[in-house]
């Protein structure tokens, strides 16, 4: 099996199937909360997530969108295009959260679903 040496593959695969049959049905027209409120409610999956987590970087407050499976770090997005920064936040909740495994999903583009694996 080859899935064996990537890290939680088996949630992320369902962890994505989970973002496309969200993007699927709700498309690309809405913001941010929409798309953690249909993923927590489940969309035909079991997943267990844990929202708005608490996350202190520098003395600051910061909320990762949701938390899957006790061990991987979701950021959504709803916006045209991904850029590098994105990525560099994603990484930066790792870090503060002592997570491994962070996935950015991004709803907003509006011919795809795009999507990046951040490993710390």
């Amino acid at each position: 099996n080859t899935n064996k040496n990537i890290l939680f593959a088996d949630e992320r695969y369902q962890l994505i199937g989970a973002a496309f049959e969200v993007y699927n049905e709700l498309d690309s027209e809405f913001f941010e909360p929409v798309y953690r409120e249909a993923l927590k409610i489940g969309y035909k999956t079991k997943i267990e997530f844990e929202a708005q987590s608490q996350l202190k970087i520098r003395c600051k407050e910061h909320f990762a969108d949701l938390i899957a499976h006790k061990e991987i770090l979701i950021e959504l997005k709803a916006i045209e295009k991904l850029p590098k920064r994105e990525e560099s936040q994603v990484l930066n909740y790792l870090k503060a959260s002592n997570l491994r495994l962070g996935l950015l999903i991004n709803f907003g583009h509006d011919q795809k679903l795009e999507w990046k694996r951040i490993i710390k």
